[in-house]
């Protein structure tokens, strides 16, 4: 009998790991169920990912977002029981830590003989403010399969009693950064649609709850990338951001803001600046992945190899620790990696893919 597999995606960071995995389906000829929750809902963080790293058309999408996180999961574990009830699903397989995770993984533990699968299993910051590190710590304490991208996030499942279904495997971004780099536009063609003509600039996110639904909070973290940056910085605005910049009455100056920008731009724009001053957990590792100093804007960080090996720092904290490569994160084969033991999980049960 061949499993029907099902991929729930509906962010940024999960449509660029699913670039290799589903490279790694369609070259064994492993067909997929996509399920797009729609969380991100903008055009440049969402449709413009399909076209850019060639994934295939959603078989579903849910059309869900831009509302409070209990309505997000709770509406997207509706439409998705729906949806893996009436397809047969035998096996769903998730991404990170977002509320399309935590929904379909919820869904998935309560339907009989269903199998879960986490890819970036492991990952813990240890702050239960964060809505992420919930959504991670219960995704993983239902999943039958936990990919870890490294010896850490093996170590945090087995301080919670997981060990059974743990893999260590690299990292899967690391996987797509090394294979979009090359498709990357250059660095003049970018500057020429944004407007922006600086030679040295320093690179500038925004996004997470925790730093923008707080106006003070925000006012620190705008006040802080100003008065540290060391050349012009280029920002490009998450559309959450921008809603509470205008909810706040503030303004942004000596920054250069832009619209949300594409994968494969943002690529090109992080390989050349100086410095990013960012609150996203992917764009910490693809900051090393191209060698580009970071500055978490957060108060603790679950990628802390990142910290150890010095290519990252807290805003907290002044100075970076020496620096190091970081070899855990795998040589680009991470996703052939787990879909060889997706393969042979349910081969051992008797089914094929």
């Amino acid at each position: 009998m061949s499993v029907r597999l099902a991929i729930v995606a509906g962010a940024r960071p999960q449509f660029i790991k699913y670039g290799p995995i589903n490279q790694a389906f369609d070259a064994k000829g492993i067909q997929q169920l996509l399920v797009h929750t729609g969380q991100h809902y903008d055009e440049a963080m969402s449709d413009l990912f399909f076209d850019q790293l060639e994934l295939p058309q959603p078989n579903y999408n849910l059309g869900i977002c831009d509302s409070s996180h209990g309505d997000m999961a709770g509406r997207m574990m509706i439409k998705l029981e729906e949806i893996f009830l009436s397809e047969k699903i035998d096996g769903v397989l998730v991404f990170g830590d977002t509320n399309s995770t935590l929904a379909a993984a919820l869904v998935a533990a309560k339907i009989d003989g269903l199998d879960l699968i986490h890819v970036e299993a492991g990952l813990r910051s240890y702050n239960r403010k964060m809505p992420e590190e919930i959504n991670r710590v219960i995704t993983d304490h239902v999943s039958n399969l936990r990919f870890c991208p490294t010896g850490v996030s093996v170590a945090n499942l087995e301080k919670e009693g997981l060990v059974e279904g743990v893999h260590l495997v690299g990292d899967v971004m690391y996987d797509a950064t090394l294979s979009n780099v090359q498709k990357a536009p250059p660095l003049e063609t970018i500057f020429r649609q944004l407007d922006f003509k600086e030679e040295n600039y320093v690179l500038a996110t925004v996004h997470r709850a925790e730093n923008t639904d707080d106006p003070q909070r925000l006012v620190e973290i705008l006040d802080y990338i100003e008065e540290h940056a060391e050349a012009p910085v280029l920002m490009p605005m998450h559309p959450r951001t921008k809603k509470r910049i205008q909810e706040y009455g503030l303004e942004v100056e000596n920054m250069h803001v832009v619209d949300p920008v594409g994968y494969l731009e943002m690529i090109t724009l992080l390989e050349n600046a100086e410095t990013i001053y960012t609150d996203s957990g992917g764009m910490q590792k693809e900051a090393y992945f191209l060698r580009t100093p970071c500055v978490t804007l957060r108060d603790e960080t679950e990628w802390v190899e990142t910290i150890n090996c010095g290519w990252n720092r807290l805003w907290s904290v002044p100075d970076y620790q020496n620096r190091l490569e970081i070899t855990e994160y795998g040589s680009g084969n991470a996703a052939q990696i787990v879909v060889d033991i997706i393969c042979r999980h349910f081969k051992d049960r008797g089914r094929s893919l």
